[in-house]
């Protein structure tokens, strides 16, 4: 059960009480992140969020923001994606309304002091650096960039060095202001905590802060890059492990076949029983992980298969993938296969969905993302709906050739002999 508030400026509530919980969570969404950003400033959403923790006009210091968070023995975080960004804290349930105060301090009251923006702009370098350093965390980067081209979702969220080393305070904090209004935030409240409660904390934290009439909206992606399919982005790098991304685009939030497309990632790349991971690392020890995942937007998405391997099996590896592509293509799943997948999502969604914080992040992000509520419950009957004619209708749909992208970064620098690969198995 869920219950659902607006507040008369426009913030959107949403109280999730669960019996017998001793915490709450408290997360703050906002539609804002990559995807929304200019070139000039590619990186400003996740600067912004790494502010936010530096001081506010009532706790002038980051020291003393984290003081008091860590006071609460909270656990807190923040995120930027593509397309959202999050703040959260989650309290034991007789420190909720500090909680409430700390984070609306801090999404309304954040001073974004000049010394401590200089200094957090030489941390947001470093993190650059390590994620372009480390090809398990830059191969991601890649994949989307050949993947989405040009389009702000192919962009760094980080953004790339010289943009946020020009990047200026003003332009930073005007981008703030635009979208961190309170008709575009959604809060989430879930735990040990009544509606009536929410709702009256909410107002008290939340309410007095007006909004300004922003509309804010992100290009929309087509996909109008054909000139060459497969794609394909090899990174030279002299090393023994080669990082490997493959995929292409896939389906929206709003997909009649996402849930189907879901079962589908599992079946072949989810867990440890997943095709994938049987083929690649029990039968043949080619990788010590491979996964497949999908990835969703409002308007489009992606599914990628990943694995290390070492160099001198690359093409091997990048075979076997294409081969499981192929036949579950051509001869679909089991009715055992598809029941296991099935009975696999349900555990894991029920067990997650004890955590408050999960169940903040879920009903926030279908609110924001997908502009109404699914609740568990009907997710999860959809995912047992999907059949296995819809498994094969959606992999030969996906798992085309003109489809596919394929980043790589090892010791290789040409990429005409996988794109060959690509070609001819698939």
């Amino acid at each position: 059960m869920y219950f659902q508030t607006k507040l008369s400026q426009g913030l959107r509530l949403i109280t999730v009480p669960v019996k017998n919980a001793e915490s709450v969570t408290i997360e703050v969404l906002l539609p804002v992140g990559s995807r929304y950003e200019t070139k000039d400033l590619n990186g400003a959403s996740h600067f912004i969020e790494h502010m936010m923790f530096k001081g506010t006009k009532r706790r002038p210091s980051a020291l003393l923001v984290a003081k008091e968070l860590d006071s609460l023995g909270a656990r807190y975080n923040a995120f930027t994606s593509k397309d959202h960004t999050g703040y959260w804290i989650k309290a034991v349930d007789n420190k909720t309304e500090k909680a409430f105060d700390i984070l609306s301090d801090m999404v309304f009251n954040s001073v974004f002091d000049k010394e401590e923006f200089e200094k957090e702009k030489k941390v947001i370098l470093e993190e650059i650096k390590m994620y372009e350093e480390n090809p398990l965390l830059h191969i991601e980067d890649m994949f989307e960039k050949v993947l989405f081209g040009s389009h702000p979702l192919g962009w760094l969220v980080s953004g790339d060095m010289p943009t946020v080393q020009k990047m200026s305070q003003q332009k930073l904090m005007a981008y703030k202001e635009k979208f961190y209004q309170p008709n575009q935030m959604i809060v989430v409240v879930a735990g040990n905590i009544k509606n009536q409660e929410a709702v009256k904390l909410v107002k008290k934290y939340f309410g007095a802060y007006q909004s300004k009439n922003n509309k804010t909206v992100f290009p929309s992606f087509k996909n109008e890059e054909k000139k060459s399919w497969p794609k394909a982005n090899i990174l030279f790098k002299d090393t023994n492990q080669v990082q490997i991304a493959l995929g292409g685009l896939g389906y929206s939030y709003h997909h009649r076949d996402l849930e189907a497309a879901s079962v589908l990632s599992l079946i072949l790349g989810g867990n440890m029983s997943s095709r994938l991971f049987t083929e690649i690392r029990v039968k043949r020890g080619l990788a010590y992980f491979v996964e497949m995942e999908l990835g969703v937007y409002q308007d489009t998405g992606s599914f990628e298969i990943r694995a290390g391997v070492d160099k001198n099996r690359t093409e091997e590896t990048l075979k076997v993938i294409l081969e499981e592509l192929n036949k579950i293509k051509k001869q679909g799943v089991s009715k055992e296969e598809l029941t296991r997948a099935k009975d696999y999502i349900e555990g894991t969604m029920k067990l997650s969905f004890e955590e408050s914080a999960t169940l903040a992040s879920w009903y926030g992000r279908q609110l924001l993302l997908v502009g109404k509520i699914i609740e568990p419950k009907e997710k999860l009957k959809k995912i047992k709906m999907v059949s296995q004619s819809d498994i094969q209708r959606i992999a030969n749909q996906l798992f085309k050739n003109k489809n596919l992208s394929l980043a790589m970064i090892g010791p290789f620098k040409e990429n005409r002999q996988f794109l060959r690969i690509l070609q001819d198995e698939i």
